[in-house]
């Protein structure tokens, strides 16, 4: 027999090899964890993307977690709680809105500062950030504080869920500049290239809460029994111990961003320049986040029923979602200190690479979704009618994974070249002029019910994906200016 051609002789690798591997990819996950000085416009962009990732990643994972287990917890209080959960946090998508368009202005500011190598305007431009978001949270607090009751009913909550949670919305709507300030300053954490900071300050917070959350809704030792009010109290106290470790880390410099006293005065032009930045960003999550209430608003003619397992099926949704936000929030760091850096081509090559590895980790986590859906859902409920309906939630949205996947990867392109006009737009089409009437047609006129909602969800995000893919493309983003 002849011998085979030199190209197709596999020859057996090194001994050690695989180990060796093995100690650089360990290595790599360790100074990822650590915090890294690494600069992110030069260098391999795999790399790159893996050590922004890593921590992003985690800083999220606990997030989603989190997300489950105060459901899991509160759905031991019955329907009317979980319901309350539901519709409330349906109205903070709108604090959320705000939170995380600030965030996008102050992530893309601050990364295209550092990949110009100019920490000073960084820092500055982090303080202008962080005094934006107080003064926007301090009204909404006390609006939704006072108005809580009355949000609710403009909801439809049945009046059930209105006794049972009123003072559970009013703490979290009263409360929300922590969780504003919480993620506003990890966004300027990412956008710095200090991943790591993020991570630990979040994981903070919801180790706070997690460790909480039980002791005050069931009244364990010494705590008071405060049922889905312990759940509001616990969220707060986490989230300000986050806030405040993160302050002391910007003061005492242990990252690239360090706030000394010279940054604290207010600067209204630079507050401006972001608000600029940040107002499509608020607009572009709003429109978002508020069809989720467009959603919520049409499940609620159902019943609690309905609301409850859509509730718990979309916070399974969110467990999955949120690890996948840090790899596309890693996207959206690249491409803010590569443009800074005047490297457009490298910053798009790692948009594709991360959506590539975002679409691999979503496909494997939306498929083990489909398969075991309802002993998923029966973990949360032993309610066999709000069973149902989160099983359906939980299946029609997963199909979609895929597409979510580099969706999410091209829309975080979009907001860290600071270009947040494009996500606005198509967000406004692909939700507000696409999914709400759909989910109504289907679920009203065609008679499918709340299944008819569930898939225009999946409809609604796939269009997105493949809209926002179409223009990412086209690269008018490489020349945006701020």
């Amino acid at each position: 027999m002849s011998e085979a051609p030199d190209a197709l002789v596999v020859e057996p690798a090194p001994a050690g090899a695989a180990a060796g591997r093995f100690a650089d990819a360990w290595k790599t996950v360790r100074e990822a964890m650590r915090g890294t000085r690494h600069d992110y416009t030069d260098g391999p962009i795999g790399r790159a993307i893996v050590l922004l990732a890593i921590p992003m990643v985690l800083e999220v994972a606990l997030e989603s977690v989190l997300a489950v287990v105060n459901v899991f917890w509160v759905g031991r209080l019955g329907a009317d709680a979980v319901a309350t959960v539901g519709i409330t946090e349906s109205m903070l998508a709108l604090v959320y809105a705000v939170a995380i368009g600030l965030s996008m202005g102050a992530a893309a500011t601050v990364a295209r500062r550092i990949g110009e190598k100019d920490p000073e305007r960084a820092a500055s431009a982090a303080v202008q950030s962080i005094g934006l978001g107080i003064a926007v949270a301090l009204p909404i607090g006390i609006a939704g504080a006072v108005l809580a009751p009355r949000l609710l009913t403009a909801m439809g909550a049945a009046p059930s869920v209105i006794a049972t949670g009123r003072t559970f919305t009013t703490i979290m709507l009263g409360a929300n500049v922590v969780i504003l300030l919480l993620f506003l300053i990890n966004a300027i954490f990412r956008g710095a290239g200090d991943a790591s900071m993020a991570m630990r300050s979040l994981w903070l917070a919801n180790i706070v809460n997690l460790a909480l959350d039980p002791c005050l809704i069931f009244g364990l030792g010494p705590f008071p029994r405060l049922g889905v009010t312990g759940a509001a109290v616990a969220t707060c106290i986490g989230r300000g111990s986050g806030v405040l470790y993160q302050v002391w880390t910007l003061r005492q410099g242990r990252g690239r961003i360090v706030i000394g006293r010279r940054h604290l005065a207010l600067d209204p032009a630079a507050m401006m320049r972001l608000l600029r930045v940040s107002a499509n960003g608020i607009v572009q999550v709003a429109i978002g986040t508020a069809s989720w209430i467009g959603l919520v608003r049409i499940l609620s003619g159902f019943g609690s029923a309905v609301l409850a397992g859509y509730t718990i099926g979309i916070r399974i949704v969110v467990f999955a979602i949120f690890p996948s936000w840090g790899m596309s929030n890693a996207a959206a760091t690249m491409v803010g200190q590569n443009l800074g850096a005047r490297k457009p081509d490298r910053a798009e090559r790692a948009v594709w690479i991360a959506g590539f590895y975002n679409m691999l980790f979503l496909t494997s986590v939306g498929i083990g979704f489909v398969l075991f859906t309802r002993p998923l859902i029966s973990l949360f409920t032993a309610d066999p009618e709000v069973r149902t309906f989160g099983v359906d939630c939980l299946r029609f949205v997963s199909y979609g994974f895929p597409f979510y996947a580099f969706g999410m990867c091209f829309t975080q392109a979009f907001n860290g070249a600071g270009d947040t006009a494009t996500p606005t737009r198509i967000n406004l089409f692909c939700f507000w002029l696409w999914e709400i009437p759909l989910a109504w047609v289907l679920s009203r006129k065609l008679g499918l019910g709340p299944r008819g909602a569930f898939v225009a969800i999946t409809i609604a995000f796939s269009t997105l994906a493949v809209v926002s893919g179409a223009l990412f493309r086209r690269g008018r983003w490489k020349e945006k200016k701020i």
